[in-house]
């Protein structure tokens, strides 16, 4: 017996409901993903102008998170490959725009200090940490989203841990 007549299909989300609800996570992924911080705004919005593109393929197989990501890694490894090669600028203005309190300094200089520690691990590894560590997504779901085996994201999680605690050690006072 089939659906009755009056279900309605899943109905997928607008473009303006999938950018309110993921830009902050796409503008972190491609952050990760080594886009110099002065290209951050202009890789963003070329995710989301595929996102508004192919907005009609998105079949919902997998999360909408796991096809952003997909965009985001092609559109980062665009802009990796046209830069000079420098990675990570220091945050700036970017998050003490709203005023010039000396906890938003400290916050930025923290995050400063971590994308140059991420900055220093292998791409994979720091893919993975970063997703289980900052977007507190769940390591079968990063393996999900990085067509990886189960057992190679757990291994590459552990790896990047250890070498994130290397770079930690080397940077403190």
């Amino acid at each position: 017996m089939g659906a009755p007549a009056h279900a309605l299909p899943m109905s997928q989300p607008s473009f303006d409901e999938i950018y309110a609800a993921h830009v902050a996570f796409v503008w972190r992924v491609v952050r990760t993903l080594g886009v110099a911080d002065a290209h951050v705004e202009d890789a963003v919005q070329d995710v989301f102008v595929v996102v508004h593109r192919r907005l009609g393929e998105f079949e919902g197989r997998a999360a909408i998170t796991t096809w952003l990501f997909a965009i985001a890694r092609r559109i980062a490894a665009g802009y990796r490959r046209r830069t000079d090669g420098s990675r990570h600028a220091p945050l700036g203005d970017q998050f003490a725009s709203g005023s010039d309190t000396f906890a938003e300094l400290s916050r930025a200089e923290a995050a400063a200090r971590v994308v140059a520690m991420l900055a220093q691990l292998d791409e994979d590894q720091r893919v993975v940490l970063a997703l289980v560590e900052l977007e507190q997504l769940a390591v079968p779901e990063v393996a999900r989203m990085l067509d990886i085996n189960l057992n190679t994201a757990y291994s590459r999680l552990r790896l990047a841990r250890k070498a994130f605690e290397r770079v930690r050690a080397k940077e403190k006072p």
